[in-house]
């Protein structure tokens, strides 16, 4: 495996190559022994209470002048169709454990006003609660998935929302009809609090596990709803709270989650979303991709107490934290989006697909206007961010088969002694037969001349789109709303079966190959 070094170099403002061209060989195995598919849920989406996540982002009432079908904005709503998103999550996050779900239904000018204490102390009136949640994930395809109150809601607090919201017949459904909605949702997937080892409670892993099991219990299938009940689970590094909550729990939940974030420093220093030097950008990379040994470290546990792998792990928030926009609300986590972010998204990506025998799910934060979001908005403008482009090329490894690969390209080193791919990539098969290849030049400086075959398959036709930029610190905004798009892409050749294609540095390529 080739090896370059860039963490000692005084000069990192200089190419790692200067003048060379990287030479990658990839070979794409078409017949894997264990077939393993890509769940579509590991695209899934995130929507919190926080900044302008809702209100702004997703909702802007049914009176507003912004363009909208019954209160969502119909910028947003065309583009999260065309992102295919499989699941959202909601309400939190941390938000989560201080929601009330009977203050978000009835009539709209009778719902209590709350403070969002977490995030900025913004007066929220509620008016986005739980038929406007679920009946968004309606409009838009996508599975819901409800965080539950245990922080500071009751046992009998969770479980009435979950009747409200799936029983047919009974006190709930009858106020829930009474509220404009005579058929349940279907609702499937449930978490049980949200980092209840922080702002969900500060709890210790050994108490949490007890007011799991209680929560959980009343929490019941009805009217032919099935609940996968997600148990609040470690962030990052944490693994003795995997472990406390394999032993304590064990099969009394469907699935445990696991919270990962990309910050610029060991410290949780954030530094600029788009003011950062070349040796910053490798060091966030090297950041993103340490969440391969991480996942790694929690499924091991995981195996040793269920070989068997009934429990899934859920990476249900991830991505990007850098310091808030200059003159923003500092805790409402407004953030810009380069393509130093759609590299992040790309490489996290790939390294996800490879672990879905027990990742069955991950979710971005957020979808709009927070952290690594999807879109950015403001007053009736909309912008599509480069992570919005990679989900979108990406979406054609939804439910495909995973297909492993070699790769000689080798790994850079960044000054914290983490490696990481130069070019890394990503292949599945369709169920049409086609086979999807997105790849990622990491490299700032050097072309890539990749030379790609796919042994018993002869490659006859391609096609593909191509995101890239002049620098890596581009981003879109509201006065170019198109700096950062993909465009088609044609620089390949296809000679005997195999391709070879001409990638340009800082660049992601998604392919369609027969």
């Amino acid at each position: 495996m080739k090896k370059i070094f860039i963490a000692a170099m005084a000069a990192l403002a200089m190419p790692l190559m200067a003048s060379a061209q990287i030479k990658v060989n990839i070979s794409i195995d078409a017949a894997p022994r264990d077939s393993m598919m890509i769940p579509k849920e590991i695209y899934g989406q995130f929507a919190e209470h926080l900044g302008a996540c809702i209100y702004g982002g997703l909702w802007v009432g049914p009176e507003s002048e912004i363009p909208n079908t019954d209160g969502y904005r119909n910028d947003v709503l065309e583009a999260l169709k065309t992102l295919k998103v499989p699941v959202m999550r909601w309400p939190g996050g941390c938000f989560a454990d201080e929601y009330h779900w009977r203050d978000g239904i009835g009539p709209r000018e009778d719902r209590p006003r709350m403070v969002n204490s977490n995030w900025g102390g913004t007066v929220e009136d509620n008016s986005f609660g739980t038929h406007e949640f679920l009946n968004l994930c309606e409009m838009i395809g996508c599975e819901p998935y409800i965080s539950g109150n245990v922080g500071s809601g009751t046992v009998e607090e969770l479980a009435k929302w979950v009747e409200y919201m799936t029983a047919a017949d009974g006190p709930m459904a009858r106020l829930r009809a009474e509220n404009g909605r005579e058929k349940p949702w279907k609702v499937k997937y449930l978490g049980v609090g949200n980092e209840s080892w922080g702002c969900g409670g500060n709890m210790v892993p050994e108490y949490y596990s007890h007011l799991y099991n209680r929560y959980q219990t009343y929490c019941r299938d009805y009217s032919g709803n099935k609940l996968y009940k997600v148990a609040s689970g470690a962030t990052d590094y944490d693994y003795n709270w995997t472990e406390v909550l394999m032993k304590s729990i064990g099969s009394r939940m469907h699935g445990v989650s696991l919270h990962y974030y990309t910050v610029k420093g060991w410290d949780g220093s954030k530094g600029s979303a788009t003011e950062f030097t070349p040796e910053e950008y490798y060091n966030t990379l090297g950041k993103a991709v340490e969440v391969e040994s991480v996942l790694k470290r929690h499924i091991a546990i995981m195996d040793s107490h269920d070989p068997e792998r009934k429990i899934d792990l859920l990476l249900d928030e991830w991505g990007t934290w850098f310091d808030v926009e200059p003159g923003t609300n500092p805790g409402h986590l407004f953030q810009q989006n380069t393509m130093r972010d759609a590299m992040v998204a790309a490489l996290s990506l790939n390294i996800f697909h490879k672990y879905t025998y027990r990742l069955k799910m991950t979710n971005i934060a957020q979808i709009a206007n927070v952290l690594q979001s999807m879109v950015l908005t403001k007053e009736d403008r909309m912008v599509l961010t480069p992570t919005y482009h990679v989900f979108r090329m990406y979406n054609v490894h939804q439910d495909a088969l995973y297909l492993p690969m070699t790769c000689d390209a080798g790994t850079f080193t960044d000054g914290n002694g983490r490696e990481c791919p130069v070019v890394d990539v990503t292949a599945s098969r369709s169920q049409n037969g086609s086979f999807n290849i997105t790849l990622t030049n990491t490299d700032l400086d050097n072309d890539a001349e990749i030379v790609m075959d796919i042994p018993g398959i002869i490659i006859r036709e391609a096609e593909g789109e191509i995101l890239t930029s002049g620098q890596i610190q581009d981003f879109n905004d509201f006065d170019a709303p198109e700096k950062v798009k993909p465009e088609k892409f044609g620089n390949f050749k296809i000679k005997n079966g195999r391709i070879t294609i001409k990638m340009p540095s800082k660049s992601i390529i998604s392919l369609s190959v027969r």
